[in-house]
């Protein structure tokens, strides 16, 4: 950012939460509420007629859910960065929100500082996790290891394995880093790496192959 205010959308079903979390916002210097809507349809279109930095989305909604709306709006403005604000830390929740393109993930116990600093830090481009989903995901990783079979015929380094993982996973980079505890140049680095090593051209080459090797269900 430039001086210019964070302009961010907040979108919850629950009027009380909604306009709690407004007047919260207004509370933080260098943000500016940009609108608010009631569920992911309200959303989508209110992004059409504001212009936004950053939304804040609830999860369970009516009409719309926070994850279909999250990928509608992701696909019509990817420059707009998406942060789950919910109650839910189950892994299904986490990974569908992942997999629609959310850069963040908060709960609703995040006190005002923790909102305010993972606005700004997504507006610098960087993901933003509450610690339990972080754990969550670094869990999700160490469990799920590589089926016997696998040979690692193309040489991968443990990084590029758990990198490859995350990838046939459906998770975003920012998300990746976030897992890693790394930057997100340096899982750019490792995708560079391991695509070279497999002859992927694309993520979707990449799932194959993991899936193929046996390194993720499939």
């Amino acid at each position: 950012m430039t001086g210019d205010p964070i302009r961010v959308v907040v979108v919850d079903d629950q009027h009380v939460v909604r306009e709690g979390l407004v007047a919260l916002l207004g509370l933080i210097d260098g943000i500016e509420v940009a609108g608010a809507a009631g569920d992911g349809r309200q959303a989508v279109a209110l992004l059409r007629a504001v212009r936004t930095d950053i939304v804040l989305m609830d999860l369970r909604m009516p009409h719309v859910d926070g994850v279909e709306a999250t990928r509608r709006i992701t696909d019509e403005h990817p420059e707009v960065a998406v942060i789950v604000l919910t109650t839910y830390v189950d892994d299904e929740s986490i990974r569908a929100a992942l997999r629609a393109g959310a850069r963040g993930y908060l709960t609703k116990n995040a006190s005002r500082d923790q909102i305010a600093v993972a606005l700004r830090a997504t507006a610098q481009g960087q993901a933003t996790f509450d610690p339990a989903v972080s754990r969550r995901l670094v869990h999700a990783l160490r469990v799920s290891t590589p089926a016997p079979a696998w040979t690692n015929p193309d040489r991968l380094t443990p990084r590029e394995v758990e990198v490859l993982r995350l990838i046939a996973a459906g998770t975003g980079n920012s998300a990746i880093a976030a897992a890693l505890f790394v930057a997100e140049s340096t899982v750019k680095t490792h995708i560079n790496n391991l695509f070279a090593k497999i002859g992927a051209r694309d993520r979707n080459d990449a799932t194959r192959y993991a899936r193929r090797n046996g390194l993720v269900e499939g």
